[in-house]
């Protein structure tokens, strides 16, 4: 293509300490063949409009800032090229469902309280000896688990959920995929704990299967079926609780 094609980046626009609400305004940015919406952005930044705010860090699809809004749909800024969207115009907006700090910055508090809230991290009842050494795992074990640890925590899939845009109490697809990685690691035994969390109006009831956060995942981890799955077993240890004697079950993975 002509090394001097330009094309428009309606970006949003959003500085508390001027304007009362959003704006947007649009901006020339070369349009090169190797570009990706990251690239036009820091070109602005750059040489444009120095003012413009958004985040961003290692560039290579892994950290999962620099998700936004582009033409609509939730994707990695740093992985989704300029030439998809051309001749343009490209309207770029911070992702939904979210307060906006400034420009394309949004507030995270509420999913990093709800991630936390799951407890990302392996539960132990009680640790073996030091001397016994690690705790080992067969490839078999891994596979089980690998998926929903790709998870980046990039938020797209928050955006793109109905429900919790709907109802913000709701825990969210990447939370419960989250808390699935540990739940199928076989070195984890707080499968209980987490349940107790999670089978709960705001927990994995709240869904409605629409699938969007599994559409727009850039990793593959599918929470959707992470939360169809949660539901089974949640559904399986009540009818356990209902059936087996003095109406208890013992929580296995």
């Amino acid at each position: 293509m002509p090394d001097d094609q330009m094309i428009t980046l309606e970006v949003f626009r959003y500085r508390p300490e001027k304007e009362d609400g959003p704006e947007y305004q649009s901006y020339e940015v070369p349009m090169r063949k190797d570009w990706v919406i990251l690239d036009a952005l820091n070109y602005i930044k750059d040489h444009v409009d120095g003012t413009l705010s958004f985040r961003w860090s290692c560039r290579m699809g892994v950290c999962g800032s620099c998700g936004m809004m582009v033409n609509g749909t939730p994707v990695l800024t740093c992985a989704t090229f300029l030439e998809h969207y051309a001749p343009g115009p490209i309207r770029i907006e911070p992702l939904d469902n979210f307060p906006v700090i400034r420009d394309l910055v949004i507030e995270m508090t509420d999913f990093m309280n709800k991630l936390k809230s799951v407890k990302p991290w392996i539960i132990r009842e009680e640790e073996e000896p030091v001397e016994k050494g690690e705790y080992l795992q067969s490839p078999s074990q891994l596979a089980d688990y690998k998926q929903y640890s790709m998870c980046i925590n990039c938020m797209l899939c928050y955006a793109a959920c109905p429900v919790y845009g709907l109802e913000p109490n709701f825990i969210g697809p990447a939370a419960i995929a989250l808390a699935q990685r540990y739940n199928y690691d076989s070195r984890d035994q707080g499968q209980k704990i987490r349940m107790e969390e999670l089978s709960t109006d705001e927990g994995i009831w709240h869904c409605t299967f629409v699938g969007e956060c599994s559409v727009v995942c850039p990793k593959g981890v599918d929470p959707a079926g992470a939360i169809q799955r949660y539901k089974v077993s949640g559904a399986t240890e009540w009818w356990k609780t209902l059936l087996l004697p003095y109406g208890k079950s013992k929580n296995k993975k």
